[in-house]
């Protein structure tokens, strides 16, 4: 990822980018029901590194599959690259654990970027101790084997209804987790760098107790020229 890009967008936020790819036609791309263990971390920002479960076959799933230093989960932690986010398709399903606390923190330990799964991890609170950036769907103590099977690593995926490829950049903000096209990512960064700076000086506006209307969007000429002053003051 262009380091430029990296820097913008841990200043921007997920609703900021949601609106962004929606002018592109890209209405899909946050993660449903995934949730920060915790919401005071600075932004997550990374490429994606993904690891596919599938519903479980109990005789080919049973405890000793640990052994096999070749195990998809194994792998992904151990493979996942510095900097990049390992995303997690567990199908949704919460019942079992995607990942626990070991292995979040061989993946802080490795310098990654985040994790993310749409189902659960266990030992979710000490998950939240380490300040590491990692996105679940609830607390799930069952270990993953009793219902998912790792079964791929850096393949394309789905994860909370959103498409998720290898090398699209992952953003994490206090609310969720949206995906980016990577061929676009410089893109929408600089683009929501110039909407964070609008919505700044709106937001102040409205504190001040000015109305939306003409201001939300700039359609009054006086908008647009407060705005060029603002950010000439803002260094914006």
């Amino acid at each position: 990822m262009n380091p430029a890009t990296r820097e913008q967008l841990m200043k921007v936020s997920t609703a900021t980018l949601c609106t962004a790819l929606f002018k592109r036609g890209l209405r899909n791309q946050f993660i449903q029901d995934v949730r920060p263990l915790n919401p005071g971390l600075p932004n997550m920002v990374g490429e994606a590194f993904t690891l596919r479960y599938m519903p479980a076959r109990e005789d080919l799933n049973p405890i000793n599959v640990f052994l096999d230093r070749n195990h998809p989960q194994r792998q992904a932690v151990e493979q996942c690259p510095e900097g990049a986010v390992l995303v997690i398709d567990s199908r949704k399903d919460a019942r079992a654990a995607s990942a626990g606390g070991i292995l979040v923190t061989r993946l802080m330990k490795r310098g990654t970027a985040g994790v993310v799964t749409d189902g659960g991890f266990r030992d979710s609170p000490d998950i939240a101790k380490l300040g590491f950036a990692a996105y679940h769907s609830r607390p799930s103590a069952p270990t993953n084997l009793t219902l998912h099977q790792a079964i791929d690593i850096n393949v394309p995926i789905g994860c909370g209804d959103a498409p998720v490829f290898p090398g699209d950049v992952i953003v994490g903000d206090a609310e969720g987790v949206i995906v980016i096209p990577a061929h676009i990512a410089d893109e929408i960064a600089a683009e929501a760098i110039e909407m964070t700076a609008f919505e700044d000086f709106v937001q102040e506006k409205v504190l001040e107790g000015r109305s939306i209307l003409g201001l939300y969007p700039p359609t009054d000429e006086q908008s647009r020229t407060d705005f060029a002053a603002w950010r000439e003051a803002n260094g914006r």
